[in-house]
């Protein structure tokens, strides 16, 4: 697919109302300069949802939604990227740009679209006529009504009906093949994937056919269910089979219950239990988990309860805590042995199957049951090997309560010493930063001056009260540049504080490089950019902050934090300069950057007039 240049989204984001846009959807009050509204994204009783015209941005306070006007309509209208960018460019009355190449992508792609849905025609066709598979689904009870909404077909019976009706030319071969309706054998016959199977078709997000799974009627003839296999239209790690039924179902999807078989969603839509969706024949993947939650805050995994089943529910786990945003919840529903979804809900009725539901397992409560299996966590060396595993797991959870949540859970699951042993074992780390004599400190002789912090939830009695910590002036930098990114195209590369050794400077580097290249790039806009990156959620929440000043303070302090840190960086390399003049001596090269360094102390950036 052709890439939409970053300028062509900038422009077009610049052009958009994100208040017609959002208030379109949802009501919106004005409130100052902001509007506000209850978050459509959870349920909440008070408005915590707020949009801003001047940063082109919406941010929820409550579960931490953000973004722009594109991923509002990803999130809300629940579109791709490339059709929330073509709704709004039609908003404006601009055109999408496309090179020859993503031209010539686009219609090869529709054709295979086309000949998909050729081949579910075809299945509905044969169906209809089928008492075989007919009889099938009414053993199984499903209504005209489920048969209809998911469209369920038949492939018959011999090997080239298919490819005899719908492969009418080399051409239509080759499409056909391509979207996985053909195999050939090792002597390069071509003939007919599905035969004698119940067809279901696979729909994306927008509802068209980009593949299929088939369903033997007899037990002998082969794998129990057969997938189509991957193909440039249909794959499998990023698609959910039911999705596009669910959507059609809700306007607001209040949960989505994640079972295996094509059957299982089936027969829950069946008994009214109408938010299943089913992963097709692979385990849960990161592109699953992300899908799952654009679509709705809670997600519920149906496994069995044997240790495949628990296997499989992990693997869901490690997918899904990266995505564990404020909000998003997910639970766990091991079932009896010898049931699924598909006997529970004849069985038990859709009342019986909710209940079931409720009682599911949170994420917590299964993360330390599965972590803690295999070690005893009554002695301390099960603890230590407790927390050991959970420490790498835990930092791949998104910042935000439920990570608060989840690491206080793992220190009282995982506490082993008493409070001053745990005191004393901060002592010696901090004695190793600061060094200090170990055995001086170990003893409680701490220097004075120097501030130990004090170890989470254990007792300060034994260390020194930390100082009041100073306004970072990285952070400050960033805050502001994220309200007023236009700010950062004032700056004139090379940035001398991007060799600072501070945290946060590498990121504040890279705000200031995108601005740049972007430099018409909105708040929303920026964010959108960062989205991935590891402080994604901090960058939200400096964006969502409202800055005291007009423009021309903001401006000011801008420009006197980056003084402020080139200043910094111009102390910190004379130090360097000087150690290495203490000991080894300064060569010409080394010199010359001494007397620019000390030339660059009478000079600092200023806010361009």
């Amino acid at each position: 697919m052709a890439r939409i240049p970053d300028g062509f989204i900038d422009d077009l984001l610049a052009r958009t109302d994100i208040v017609e846009v959002v208030g379109a959807r949802v009501p919106l009050k004005r409130k100052g300069k902001e509007y506000s509204a209850r978050c459509p994204f959870h349920d909440e009783r008070s408005p915590s949802f707020w949009v801003s015209p001047t940063k082109q941005f919406y941010h929820c306070f409550g579960c931490g939604a953000h973004g722009t006007a594109i991923s509002f309509l990803m999130n809300y209208d629940r579109l791709e990227f490339l059709d929330a960018v073509e709704e709004l460019a039609k908003r404006v009355g601009v055109e999408v740009p496309r090179d020859a190449r993503g031209r010539d992508e686009n219609s090869d792609t529709q054709d295979l679209f086309n000949a998909l849905e050729a081949a579910q025609r075809f299945f509905l066709k044969q169906y209809a006529s089928s008492g075989k598979a007919q009889g099938y689904l009414d053993s199984r009870g499903v209504s005209i009504d489920i048969r209809d909404r998911f469209g369920i077909g038949y492939a018959p019976d011999g090997f080239n009906a298919l490819r005899d009706a719908l492969g009418t030319d080399e051409r239509r071969m080759k499409l056909l093949e391509r979207g996985g309706m053909l195999s050939k054998n090792d002597s390069g016959r071509v003939y007919d994937k599905f035969r004698d199977r119940v067809m279901f078709p696979i729909h994306d997000r927008r509802g068209r056919v980009i593949a299929f799974g088939g369903r033997v009627l007899d037990k002998e003839d082969g794998p129990k269910y057969l997938n189509s296999p991957e193909t440039p239209l249909f794959h499998k790690g990023r698609e959910l089979y039911g999705l596009w039924q669910v959507r059609q179902t809700h306007n607001k999807i209040p949960r989505l219950i994640v079972v295996e078989g094509y059957m299982d969603v089936i027969a829950l839509f069946q008994h009214g239990v109408d938010t299943a969706v089913a992963t097709l024949g692979t385990a849960t993947t990161p592109d699953h988990a992300e899908l799952l939650f654009r679509n709705t805050a809670d997600v519920y995994f149906c496994f069995d309860g044997d240790r495949a089943g628990r296997s499989a529910a992990w693997k869901a786990v490690e997918s899904v805590l990266p995505r564990m945003k404020d909000g998003r919840q997910a639970y766990f529903l091991f079932l009896p042995d010898g049931e699924d979804p598909d006997s529970l809900v004849r069985t038990e009725g859709s009342e019986g199957f909710n209940r079931r539901l409720r009682e599911a397992m949170p994420l917590s409560e299964f993360f330390f049951q599965q972590i803690g299996h295999e070690v005893d966590v009554t002695t301390p060396d099960g603890k230590s090997r407790l927390a050991e595993k959970a420490k790498h797991l835990l930092k791949t959870i998104p910042d935000g309560e439920f990570r608060d949540q989840m690491e206080q859970l793992s220190l009282r699951k995982t506490a082993t010493v008493s409070v001053s042993e745990t005191a004393s074992a901060r002592v010696k780390e901090y004695a190793q930063q600061l060094g200090e004599d170990l055995r001086a400190i170990a003893k409680g002789e701490i220097p004075k001056g120097y501030a130990i912090p004090p170890l989470r939830g254990v007792s300060n009695r034994y260390v020194a009260a930390p100082p009041a910590p100073k306004r970072s002036l990285v952070r400050s930098a960033i805050a502001i540049v994220l309200q007023k990114p236009s700010l950062a195209a004032g700056l004139t590369p090379p940035y001398r504080f991007s060799a600072l050794r501070q945290p946060g400077i590498d990121l504040l580097t890279e705000i200031v490089e995108v601005v740049q290249q972007r430099p018409e790039i909105s708040t929303g806009a920026l964010l959108e950019h960062f989205a991935e990156h590891p402080q994604s959620g901090a960058l939200q929440k400096l964006a969502s902050q409202s800055l005291p000043g007009n423009d021309d303070t903001l401006q000011r302090e801008f420009f006197d934090a980056v003084g402020q840190l080139e200043k910094q960086m111009v102390e910190q390399r004379l130090a360097e300069l000087q150690m290495q003049q203490g000991e080894t001596g300064l060569g010409d090269e080394e010199k010359r950057e001494l007397l620019a360094l000390l030339q660059a102390r009478l000079s600092r950036p200023r806010a361009p007039d």
